[in-house]
């Protein structure tokens, strides 16, 4: 048997140990919400601030230009259209929620020399439009960054539907327990 035979063997076994046992759902993890350890009142104003944001709520940038890449010809060599946007990563935190601060510095528009995010644009022959684009790109990411990092209000249905299912998870944890109790019982020998 190879070593990759037997781990996956092993693990079988484990697995084998722990969901066959009438206690198996006993030693499960229970998934934690993702937001679990978040404060009430933090995610509060994540969501406040989630309903509210508008692309003219974002601070003023820093923009520098330079020669853009690829056709147009004459007006490509000649001009200089191509924007180059940073907001330091300081004044993007005064606007955002607390629960965003330590993703921002996960973006893939991050730049750790400056502490910045810094955005590219060269796709229109204007300079005012590639300031523009920019824009929408730092507004399109910090929208994504919000969308996956702030959790929606949970629906009283859902929250029902966990409350019914834990109290059946607890009243199949008791008949278990009353089972294996009764068990036990069976086998101890009465000498009266």
């Amino acid at each position: 048997m190879g070593a990759h035979q037997a781990i996956a063997r092993h693990l079988w076994v484990f697995r084998r140990a722990f969901t066959a046992s009438p206690l198996a759902s006993h030693f499960r993890l229970q998934p934690q919400p993702r937001h679990a350890s978040i404060k009430p009142e933090l995610l509060k104003e994540a969501r406040e601030w989630y309903e509210r944001f508008q692309e003219s709520s974002l601070p003023q940038g820093e923009t520098s230009f330079s020669r853009s890449s690829g056709p147009g010809g004459q007006h490509v060599n000649k001009t200089e259209t191509k924007a180059t946007t940073r907001w330091s990563v300081t004044a993007l935190l005064r606007v955002l929620p607390t629960i965003l601060h330590d993703d921002i510095r996960s973006s893939s528009y991050f730049t750790q020399w400056n502490d910045s995010l810094t955005m590219h644009a060269q796709v229109h022959r204007s300079r005012d439009a590639n300031v523009t684009e920019n824009r929408k790109k730092l507004f399109r990411e910090l929208q994504e960054l919000g969308k996956h990092r702030i959790p929606k209000e949970t629906s009283p249905t859902v929250l029902r539907q966990r409350e019914t299912q834990a109290k059946a998870a607890n009243q199949r944890r008791l008949e278990t327990k009353k089972f294996q109790s009764s068990k036990k019982a069976s086998r101890r020998a009465s000498f009266e």
